[in-house]
């Protein structure tokens, strides 16, 4: 296999190497291919359903015999769960032993198979040793592909051997069906543990109603890539309405009471704080905000996830076009008690105490800095993107 063809995702790693896999393939074009979702009238507790249209029977059915396919190339693997989304994909696999193979090498095989069986069944040719002179000799076709093709029209130049920007124009021009049927770049999430693998595969299993609560629940799941609050802008995901609670009450514990010295979550002055703060929520119309970073925001952030309280989470994780918040703090917004705040350019605030910007204690100290204006704030959000 072609080296090349993999970008590792995590530096160090060793891909080559027994682990534990979650992959995430998008479908090229972000086409609606593999599944679609129906209604279910006689199913109460989830009236709507994923479906699979054949080739997203094709792509379970390839990936759930990758380990034979493997096998016949002398690499030990197993698969653990999978699921074809109308536009993308999500697999566990599980790498038994050290490999002559790379993971970016078995991701790339399976893909390539999807591709020829999506393309057999369009009755077109597989386009996966593709020469390029079957397309690019006519007039129409761009100057270099010609030339690609007349220089190589004997041994055949093939469509896998081309760079990725070569590959994209030759796409452009000859059209979708002769494109592959994934993006040529994956997200791949290294296993840390078995309890992680565990999570792994719920996700996987998990995918379909997370999808279904987005599409039920479009004001508690918003996804809006930038949110102008005051003169900052944001990236958001949850419940925009929280912004326009009428009390918004700041979370914010040093690491050490400032006088004792002691964890500040150990100390009766957090215990009285905690005792307020609750008694504002229950209150009403109170929404807590805090970046939870300190051992003392950090238990607050979680009672709030636990029992529901309205919760504005900032955090230093971007926010992008497919995030998605893990399963403790999806389930706080399909509830409509969450949003999630990722400033943009954080690291441009500038330094705290000559302590470089980009470094975790400024953020610290950056993020309650945004904590407390978006406290102070009483305008109306602008959203500039929504995804």
């Amino acid at each position: 296999m072609d080296p090349s063809s993999y970008r590792p995702r995590n530096a160090g790693h060793d891909y080559y190497g027994r682990g534990t896999y979650l992959i995430t393939l998008v479908v090229s074009g972000r086409e609606h291919l593999l599944s679609h979702f129906v209604a279910d009238l006689g199913h109460e507790q989830h009236p709507t359903t994923l479906a699979l249209t054949p080739l997203g029977e094709t792509v379970q059915e390839t990936w759930q015999s990758t380990p034979a396919h493997q096998s016949a190339h002398g690499n030990n693997v197993i698969v653990h769960a999978c699921i074809c989304m109308p536009d993308h994909f999500h697999g566990v696999i599980e790498v038994l032993e050290p490999m002559q193979w790379s993971l970016g090498d078995i991701i790339q095989a399976f893909k390539s198979v999807c591709t020829s069986r999506w393309q057999h069944g369009l009755g077109l040719p597989s386009s996966t040793n593709r020469p390029i002179s079957a397309d690019c000799t006519s007039p129409s076709a761009p100057a270099w592909l010609q030339e690609k093709a007349a220089i190589h029209s004997s041994e055949g130049a093939l469509i896998r051997a081309m760079s990725k920007k070569q590959r994209q124009e030759y796409y452009t021009f000859v059209g979708r069906q002769q494109r592959p049927l994934f993006d040529e770049n994956y997200d791949d999430t290294v296993c840390l543990d078995q309890r992680h693998r565990q999570a792994m595969i719920a996700y996987v299993h998990d995918n379909p109603r997370r999808a279904i609560l987005r599409r039920l629940l479009p004001d508690y799941m918003q996804r809006c890539l930038h949110v102008q609050i005051g003169n900052r802008s944001y990236a958001a995901f949850g419940n925009l309405f929280l912004l326009r609670w009428p009390r918004k009450v700041q979370v914010m514990c040093h690491r050490r009471h400032p006088v004792t010295r002691q964890p500040y979550e150990d100390t009766d002055d957090y215990a009285r704080d905690c005792g307020q703060w609750e008694a504002a929520i229950m209150e009403g119309a109170t929404v807590i905000v805090t970046p939870g970073i300190s051992r003392g925001e950090q238990l607050m952030k979680n009672r709030c996830l636990d029992n529901g309280y309205p919760l504005i989470h900032l955090q230093k994780e971007p926010i992008g076009q497919y995030w998605k918040p893990e399963k403790r703090r999806f389930e706080a917004c399909a509830n409509g008690s969450l949003l999630i705040l990722a400033p943009w350019d954080l690291d441009t605030m500038g330094d705290v105490a000559n302590v470089p910007a980009d470094s975790d204690y400024s953020r610290f100290h950056n993020l309650n800095t945004l904590a407390a204006t978006i406290c102070a704030f009483n305008g109306e959000a602008k959203i500039i993107r929504k995804q």
